[in-house]
């Protein structure tokens, strides 16, 4: 039988963390990507459930885990290295004696290679799907072009604007304009959705560009690599800001690289056949 469904709060350095558990055995942490909190990995935590105690947080800043003090006031909470402390504070909490398993998806992958790097004794396998890492690509310059506008537009027309124009960017891998794809949420995630469009502005203004900057410590990483693995959705091939980098990851590690069902909201869109997969790579 399946543990119930359990909440709890962390306070950490400069705010208090939301995170939620779902099941018993070793601990499997989901990082959310995006506006996304605990709820985006809503719709396959049952699945995962039947071999893993299930956690997943809404990270700093998002939804129900505030910042301590005016969200307005300079800060550097939007640094990967402190959602990386926080992740690794949570693993402190709720798996102390034990290696734990790790899923990023997005900037939340961003997040998990940082951890791994980090602190690799605490972790026994990190799947890092499709994160941004836009300087492992051949050339980033574009890229990075399409998410600095996509920021201004942010400031300047508002978050709807700019999440149009993320998904022409995105649409055929390119910077070039291209009609977007509506993505529709499944039931068990809808309810999420007003709370993860009011993380847009934190997500588009403050995560997007200094997250898909990053340079990950590729010299930690290298002994490292059997602990690592690089994925993407298959459906996700010809955008190369998610796709590329992933693949250029194992590459440079020497690591395995996967494939999921779906594409960059694979755990959204498709949650049952990403779960079994991901079930499948973690054995």
């Amino acid at each position: 039988m399946t543990t119930p469904h359990r909440t709890g709060t962390l306070v950490v350095p400069g705010a208090t963390l939301h995170f939620e558990t779902l099941g018993s055995g070793p601990v499997l942490l989901l990082i959310p990507g995006g506006a996304g909190d605990a709820g985006l990995y809503a719709g396959m935590a049952p699945e995962l459930a039947t071999r893993y105690t299930v956690v997943s947080y809404d990270p700093r800043g998002l939804s129900r885990s505030p910042l301590d003090g005016p969200a307005e006031a300079p800060r550097t909470d939007e640094q990967v290295a402190v959602w990386s402390d926080d992740a690794h504070r949570l693993l402190d909490l709720l798996a102390p004696d034990e290696e734990a398993v790790v899923l990023g998806c997005s900037s939340g992958a961003v997040v998990a290679v940082e951890l791994l790097a980090r602190h690799p004794e605490r972790l026994r396998r990190v799947v890092a799907h499709e994160p941004p890492l836009l300087e492992l690509l051949e050339d980033p310059a574009p890229h990075r072009a399409l998410f600095a506008e996509v920021r201004e537009i942010l400031h300047t027309e508002g978050a709807d604007a700019a999440m149009t124009r993320l998904g022409e960017g995105l649409a055929d891998g390119s910077a070039g304009r291209a009609p977007a794809r509506p993505t529709e949420l499944p039931p068990e995630i809808r309810e999420m959705a007003v709370r993860m469009h009011a993380n847009l502005p934190v997500f588009l203004g403050r995560v997007l560009c200094p997250f898909s900057s990053t340079l990950p410590d590729l010299a930690a990483l290298r002994p490292l690599a059997r602990k690592l693995v690089p994925a993407a959705g298959r459906d996700s091939r010809r955008q190369l800001p998610l796709y590329g980098p992933a693949a250029r990851l194992a590459e440079l590690l020497g690591s395995g690289f996967v494939e999921f069902p779906g594409g960059h909201l694979g755990a959204v869109e498709s949650p049952k056949e990403f779960a079994d997969h991901l079930l499948t790579v973690l054995a």
